[in-house]
C-alpha cells in the first residue's frame, strides 16, 4: 500500500511521520506524488516568531540566523522550543505524475499545511529580511505530498495578504462549525481571547455571522480601542489571558455570564485555566495557539469539575481556505486588520 504522506523524506528518527520527525531530506528531486514550489515567502507562525524575538531581545539578525540554522538543520522550519513551523506562498515548479493536488506549473499557491512537516530548502541567506516581521522573504523550494493541502492564491488581494489570511483559515471554519452545532440548543455566546489577531478577528466575525453574540478579550487599551474601531466584536474586554480570575469575570460582566464557546487565539503559554473557567457547563473551548499546554488544559478542567468539550484547532476544515478569504472580503474592517498588520503597524 501506498501512504502519501512524505515517509520517503523522512531522514530521523526512522518510522515517524515528517511533522514528527527530527530531520527531512529537502531535496529538490520529486517522488511521483510529490510537488515542487519555488518559494517566495514563508510566515512564521505567531508562537514560534514571539519565541524567537524574546530569545533574542529583538534582535533581527539574531533571530534570522536561527531560522537559517533551524531550516538548515532540519530540513524544514520546525521551531524546536514551541514545536510549530507557519506555512509559505510561492509557484509551482514541477508536479509529479501521480500527484492528486489540484495545482499546475505557475500557478502562485499558498501551503495549508505546517511548515513542521513541509521539506525546505534556504538558497538566498534570507537577505531580503530583518528578522523582526512574522513574514519571511525567501528564496529557496518547497516539497508537498500527496497529502498536503494547498490554495491558489486569490486573484483579488497581494500575496502578502493573502498569506496571512491562509495562515489562520482554520479558526474561523471550526469557530463557524462549533457556533453552528451549539446554535441548535438556542442562544449562544462566543469569548475570543487574543480578539485583536489575525485568528481572533476571524474568529470573531465567523462567529457574529453565524448569529452569536461576541465579546473579544484584549490585553491592552491599544488592542481594545482597535477591535471597538473595527467594530468585529459586541463587546471588547481587557484582561490578562494567563489570568483565570480576570479573564473569567471579564467575560462574565461583558455576556452576563459565561460564554457557550471560547476560542483561544493568544500566542503565549499559561491561557488554558482562564479558557476553560470562562466557558459554561456544557460547552466547548476552543485551542488555536500552539503555545497551548494540553496536559495544562486536561488537568485544569479536572480540578474546576468544568464540564467542557476541549478541540485542538488542528488548522484543517474541509473549504477553510476559501471560507477565510470570503470573509475577509466581505468585511473591510477585518481586510483593514490584517492590512495594517502585515504592514508592521
Amino acid at each position: 500500500m501506498s501512504f502519501p504522506v512524505g515517509l520517503s523524506r523522512v531522514v530521523e528518527p526512522a518510522g515517524v511521520l515528517p511533522q514528527a520527525a527530527w530531520r527531512l531530506d529537502p531535496r529538490p528531486q520529486l517522488g511521483a506524488d510529490e510537488v515542487r514550489i519555488r518559494v517566495e515567502r514563508l510566515n512564521l507562525d505567531a508562537a514560534s516568531f514571539r519565541q524567537l524575538a524574546e530569545k533574542h531581545g529583538g534582535d533581527g539578525a539574531a533571530v534570522r540566523a536561527e531560522v537559517l540554522e533551524i531550516v538548515g538543520t532540519r530540513g524544514k522550519m520546525h521551531n524546536p522550543v514551541t514545536g510549530s513551523g507557519g506555512m509559505l506562498i510561492g509557484t509551482v515548479d514541477e508536479v509529479g505524475p501521480e500527484s492528486p493536488l489540484p495545482v499546475k506549473v505557475g500557478d502562485r499557491v499558498a501551503t495549508l499545511v505546517s511548515l513542521t512537516l513541509t521539506p525546505l530548502a534556504i538558497t538566498d541567506g534570507l537577505a531580503g529580511w530583518d528578522g523582526r516581521s512574522e513574514q519571511v522573504p525567501a528564496q529557496g523550494h518547497a516539497i508537498l505530498f500527496g497529502r498536503s493541502v494547498v490554495a491558489v492564491l486569490p486573484d483579488d488581494m497581494p500575496g502578502e495578504l493573502a498569506l496571512a489570511v491562509f495562515d489562520v483559515c482554520g479558526a474561523p471554519a471550526l469557530t463557524d462549525r462549533v457556533v453552528r452545532g451549539h446554535a441548535a440548543n438556542g442562544p449562544v455566546s462566543v469569548a475570543v481571547l487574543g480578539g485583536a489577531g489575525k485568528s481572533g478577528s476571524l474568529a470573531l466575525t465567523a462567529a457574529r455571522l453565524a448569529g452569536a453574540r461576541t465579546v473579544g478579550v484584549v490585553v491592552s487599551e491599544a488592542e481594545r480601542d482597535t477591535l471597538t474601531a473595527a467594530g468585529l466584536a459586541d463587546e471588547v474586554a481587557i484582561a490578562d489571558a494567563r489570568n483565570p480570575v480576570a479573564v473569567s469575570s471579564a467575560v462574565a460582566q461583558a455576556l452576563g455570564g459565561p460564554a457557550t464557546v471560547t476560542v483561544v487565539c493568544v500566542d503565549v503559554p499559561g491561557c488554558e485555566h482562564g479558557a476553560i473557567l470562562a466557558t459554561a457547563n456544557g460547552g466547548t473551548v476552543i485551542f488555536f495557539s500552539m503555545a497551548t499546554s494540553f496536559s495544562a488544559a486536561a488537568l485544569g478542567a479536572e480540578g474546576l469539575a468544568a464540564d467542557v468539550t476541549m478541540l485542538v484547532g488542528n488548522g484543517y476544515v474541509p473549504g477553510h481556505a476559501e471560507f477565510a478569504v470570503d470573509l475577509v472580503r466581505r468585511s473591510p474592517a477585518v481586510r483593514a486588520l490584517f492590512e495594517a498588520r502585515v504592514a508592521g503597524h
